[in-house]
Parts: C-alpha cells; structure tokens; sequence
C-alpha cells in the first residue's frame, strides 16, 4: 500500500467527522464565545473550514514562511458559508494528496523570518499541520455545541447525544 492510501483514509474520515460538527452550528450562535479570550464559534467554524488549506503548502511547497502569513480569514457569517468553504476547501486538498511516496517523504520546513523552526517529512507535517491540527479545533467545537445544547455528533464512538 503506499503511503498515499493510507493518508486519504484518514482524511476522510476525519473531513467527514468534521462537516458532521460544522453541520450542528447554529446561524444565531456564531457570535458566541465561551471566554472573552477565546475564538467566537463563528470563527471557530471558519478557522476548521480553512485548515485544509494548509494541505496545499505543505504537499507543494518546500516550506512555509510565518512572516509571510497572510491575515487571518474574517469569519463566515453562517453555516451554509462555512459548509461551502470547508467543502471546497477538503475537495481542493483531497486533490493534492495524489502524490508518490518519494514526495510524500521529502522534507518540508516551517520558517519564521527565513529561520527555520523545523523540519520533518511532508507525511509527518500533513499528520500534524491538518489532520491533527483540526482534531484538536474540532474538539473544542463540541465543546462549544454542548454549552449551547446542540446536540454533539458521535466522532470516535457515541456522544451523550446520540449513539454510533
């Protein structure tokens, strides 16, 4: 099996878990936030909907330079926007992810101001960068669904809220 196989079964299903959660966001709660610190759900949402995106630097570019990061995105104002984007946006790096192991191995680096903070193979920083990366925002969206009482999708076996 190359390596490629294995990646795509796991962004897909993790890019379907994640449009079951961004599917339960409430148009009137995109402004909520849990903490005066913290993202509103709205741009919560926006943020999972983009993260895909880093896919297309990370398996095209030798490198990412956080200076030269542009803004962030401003938020989506509701969740059809937010579908519409993550749906093209996982459409967009599914696409890239048709590579060989060799340019699945190579490395890929993560810069600031031409310094380089690390370096690791393409798999490793597509794992982390996206997959893991939107695991993690992914989580604090159910937390944000279950303080506003909309019902939390099972993700990796049954929720409180509805079984597998």
């Amino acid at each position: 099996m190359a390596i490629k196989d294995g990646l795509l079964a796991e962004f897909d299903h993790e890019m379907g878990t994640t449009r079951k959660l961004l599917e339960r966001v409430p148009d009137e709660k995109l402004s909520w936030k849990p903490h005066d610190r913290s993202m509103s759900m709205g741009g919560l949402a926006t943020h999972l909907a983009n993260l895909p995106h880093w896919g297309g630097t990370i398996l095209n570019e030798p490198f990412f330079d956080l200076a030269a990061a542009p803004p962030n995105l401003p938020e989506k104002t509701s969740r059809a926007d937010i579908l519409k984007a993550f749906d093209e946006t996982a459409k967009q790096t599914r696409a890239w992810l048709d590579k060989s192991d060799p340019e699945l191995l190579a490395p890929w680096a993560l810069k600031r101001g031409g310094q380089e903070m690390f370096s690791m193979p393409r798999v490793a920083a597509f794992r982390s960068f996206v997959l893991y990366h939107t695991v993690h925002h992914r989580g604090q969206l159910s937390v944000y669904l279950r303080l506003n009482n909309v019902p939390v999708p099972a993700i990796y076996g049954p929720s409180a809220d509805e079984g597998m």
